[in-house]
């Protein structure tokens, strides 16, 4: 092999190491910015658990960070756009958990059960929620239904539950004339114990009536 060449593919190989090298520097810096981010987040979402949203500042959640202003710009630009983002990790680890629990061999019920057993958990954990800032969140702001992520959240449920009705009556588990309108009178159900959890209080027993009588209205048997 020539001078020439042996130079050349010496220079190639220089440079192949050259582009790994930078794309370990962009994987680590990627990472390490996610998990930033994530920190943020989660220590935001204490912030709103103890004030709401009308009541929290950038500069509360700078302080809680204990991060500078600038660092937390470069990730969020309002308070409006991190509550939107805890909301959306939340969802996101919500549906992961939901779905790490959900057997293969379970039935339409189980699943309904499941649902309903993790529903019941949030509600009793009233002091370690965001449903105050939500609400907040949601008068302050006239979004349209388009952008409203309650509503989305409220039509995806009512999905998720309308498809287990579905299944529950091909399988002769349940029976039900309407899975759609059974499946938003149940997010209503939820909706309205999440409130009263906020106002009047609620207990587990509350919480327990109401979830039976979910489950009797559509059970054939039980």
């Amino acid at each position: 092999m020539s001078r020439k060449r042996k130079n050349r593919n010496r220079a190639q190989g220089q440079a192949d190491r050259g582009v790994h090298i930078c794309r370990e520097i962009k994987e680590t810096m990627g990472e390490k910015s996610a998990q930033k981010k994530k920190y943020i987040l989660d220590t935001a979402r204490k912030v709103f658990v103890e004030k709401g949203f009308k009541n929290v500042t950038m500069k509360d959640i700078v302080e809680a960070c204990e991060i500078s202003r600038g660092g937390l710009y470069l990730y969020f630009e309002s308070t409006d756009q991190i509550l939107m983002e805890v909301l959306q990790m939340e969802a996101d680890e919500t549906d992961d958990v939901f779905t790490e629990r959900i057997a293969k061999e379970d039935t339409a019920a189980d699943i309904l059960t499941l649902f309903l057993k993790e529903q019941k958990k949030e509600l009793l954990q009233n002091k370690d929620n965001l449903t105050v800032a939500v609400y907040e969140y949601f008068f302050a702001h006239k979004s349209t239904d388009k952008n409203n992520m309650l509503r989305k959240q409220f039509d995806a449920g009512v999905r998720v539950i309308e498809k287990l009705i579905e299944a529950g009556i091909a399988s002769g588990e349940f029976y039900c004339e309407n899975p759609k309108g059974a499946a938003a009178n149940i997010m209503y159900v939820l909706e309205g114990l999440k409130i009263n959890a906020q106002t009047f209080g609620i207990t587990e027993k509350m919480v327990d009536e109401q979830l039976l009588y979910i489950m009797q209205g559509l059970i054939t048997e039980i």
